[in-house]
C-alpha cells in the first residue's frame, strides 16, 4: 500500500512542472550554501589546526609550570627539565609509543637597532629536522624558502620574512643588530648575518620573525643544556591526548605537557561549529517554508481531489501519506540537486586556495592562521548536507501536510 502511496505521490509531483521547479531549486540553494559555509568553516578550522600544531604547540608542547604562567612574554629564565640534559628527557620521551619526534624550541623577544621595525621574535630551531616533519608554508607544501638558504648551525646566520624584509629594506648578506635578553637577566648583543629569506604564508612569522639555528640562540640565551620548549609529533595528531597523559606520569620539577588541542583558539574554532550548525538549520528552515507554501497550494487547489480520494475509500492517514511523500520527493530532489553542484564546487575549490587576507583585509596577525584557506571537500559534509536538506524540509511539511486530514469528504466535493 505505501508504495502505490508513493508512486501517486511521484505522479502528483509532475502535474505542475513550474511548481515543482521553484521547490527543488529553493531547497537546491540552501543545501548547496550549507555545504560551502560548512566546507569553508571546516576549511578555516583545519587551517588553523594545523598552524597551531606547526608553529605553536606540536602535538604535544612541554614547558615549565613558569613559562606555562607567563608564556605571553616568552620568558626564556624557566628551562625545561632544569637540571636534567635535552638529550635525557628525549630519550624518555621517544620511547612512548606513537611518538615521532621530539625537537627543542626557543622564543624570545628581540629588539632590533638601526632599523624602522623596532621588535621582533627570536625562533631558534633545529631548520634540518623541522624540515623534515613540517611544511612552514601551508599553502604550498614547501619550506617556505623563497631566497637564499636557511642558517646552519654553530655559525651567526639568520633568515627573516618576506614582509620583514620589505619594511626593513635589508636583503641576503646585510647584517642585523640587535639585542635580546638571556636566562641571566642580561642584555645580549648580536649581529648575525642574512642568508635567506622565507614566506611561510604566516603573517606573524612573516612579519616578525627572525630564524636562527637553536645551539646558536641557546648558547646566546645561556640555556646551557637545556630549553625553553620541547615539541613532541606524533605519527597521528589523535594520539596526542594519550602522549600527553604519558608524558606527563613521568615529568618532574614542575613541567608539564599540554596537548594542542587545548589551544584557546582551537577550542573556540571547535566550540563555534555548534553556531554554525544552528545557523545551517535556520538557513534551511527558510528555504524549506516554500515547500511548506507549496503543499499548502496543492491541498488548496486539490479539495475536490481530496474529497474523492475519502469517498473511494481512502483514509485520512493516507491521504496524509500521499501529500507527506510528494513533500518527501521534492526535498530528496532538491537536496540531491544541491549536494551534486556543492560537491563539484567544493571539489574544485580543495585545489585552489582563496586568499583570506584579501577577503578580510588583513587584521587577523594575532590568529593563528595562514593567509589562505583551502575548501574542505568531504564526503561527510555532502551527506551532511543531504541528510540536513531531506529531514528538516520533511519536517516542514509534516503539518501542511497533516491539514489534508482534517477535510471532510462531503464539504470537499461540494467546493
Amino acid at each position: 500500500m505505501i508504495t502505490q502511496l508513493a508512486t501517486i505521490a511521484v505522479r502528483n509531483i509532475w502535474r505542475n512542472i513550474r511548481r515543482t521547479v521553484l521547490c527543488v531549486a529553493a531547497v537546491a540553494i540552501a543545501v548547496f550554501f550549507t555545504i560551502i559555509m560548512q566546507s569553508m568553516m571546516t576549511g578555516m578550522i583545519d587551517n588553523i589546526e594545523e598552524v597551531v600544531r606547526t608553529f605553536e604547540t606540536g602535538h604535544v608542547s612541554v614547558v615549565s609550570t613558569q613559562y606555562e604562567e607567563e608564556k605571553e612574554y616568552y620568558p626564556v629564565q624557566y628551562p625545561v627539565s632544569d637540571g636534567k640534559s635535552i638529550a635525557e628527557l628525549t630519550t624518555e620521551i621517544r620511547k612512548i609509543p606513537g611518538v615521532k619526534a621530539v625537537l627543542p624550541r626557543i622564543t624570545a623577544f628581540a629588539t632590533l637597532q638601526d632599523s624602522t621595525v623596532k621588535h621582533a621574535f627570536l625562533w631558534g630551531i633545529k631548520i634540518n629536522e623541522e624540515k623534515t616533519l613540517n611544511h612552514f608554508n601551508l599553502t604550498e607544501r614547501t619550506d617556505g624558502l623563497v631566497q637564499g638558504r636557511f642558517p646552519e648551525e654553530g655559525k651567526n646566520e639568520c633568515a627573516i620574512g618576506v614582509s620583514m624584509a620589505g619594511k626593513t629594506g635589508l636583503k641576503i648578506g646585510d647584517k642585523l643588530p640587535l639585542k635580546t635578553v638571556s636566562a641571566q637577566f642580561s642584555d645580549k648583543m648580536w649581529n648575525p648575518v642574512i642568508t635567506g629569506i622565507f614566506k611561510f604564508d604566516y603573517q606573524k612569522y612573516d612579519d616578525d620573525v627572525i630564524i636562527v639555528q637553536f645551539d646558536r640562540l641557546q648558547k646566546l640565551l645561556v640555556l646551557e643544556n637545556g630549553t625553553q620548549q620541547l615539541f613532541i609529533f606524533a605519527d597521528k595528531a589523535n594520539m596526542s591526548r594519550s602522549i600527553t597523559w604519558a608524558v606527563n606520569a613521568f615529568l618532574e620539577n614542575g613541567d608539564i605537557a599540554r596537548d594542542w588541542r587545548d589551544n584557546y583558539f582551537v577550542a573556540i574554532m571547535r566550540q563555534s561549529m555548534a553556531i554554525m550548525v544552528m545557523v545551517y538549520l535556520v538557513f534551511l528552515i527558510v528555504a524549506s517554508f516554500l515547500i511548506v507554501n507549496t503543499v499548502v497550494m496543492i491541498i488548496h487547489e486539490r479539495i475536490k481531489e481530496i474529497g474523492m480520494m475519502g469517498s473511494l475509500g481512502m483514509m485520512q492517514r493516507e491521504i496524509v501519506e500521499v501529500f507527506f511523500f510528494e513533500a518527501v520527493f521534492l526535498a530528496i530532489i532538491g537536496s540531491l540537486a544541491g549536494c551534486l553542484i556543492g560537491g563539484l564546487v567544493t571539489f574544485i575549490g580543495s585545489f585552489f586556495p582563496l586568499d583570506f587576507t584579501a577577503m578580510t583585509g588583513g587584521g587577523f596577525k594575532e590568529m593563528p592562521m595562514s593567509g589562505t584557506i583551502i575548501l574542505k571537500f568531504s564526503p561527510a559534509i555532502l551527506v551532511q548536507g543531504f541528510l540536513f536538506g531531506v529531514v528538516i524540509s520533511s519536517i516542514c511539511t509534516l503539518i501542511p501536510s497533516l491539514k489534508s486530514a482534517f477535510i471532510e469528504p462531503v464539504e470537499a466535493l461540494r467546493r
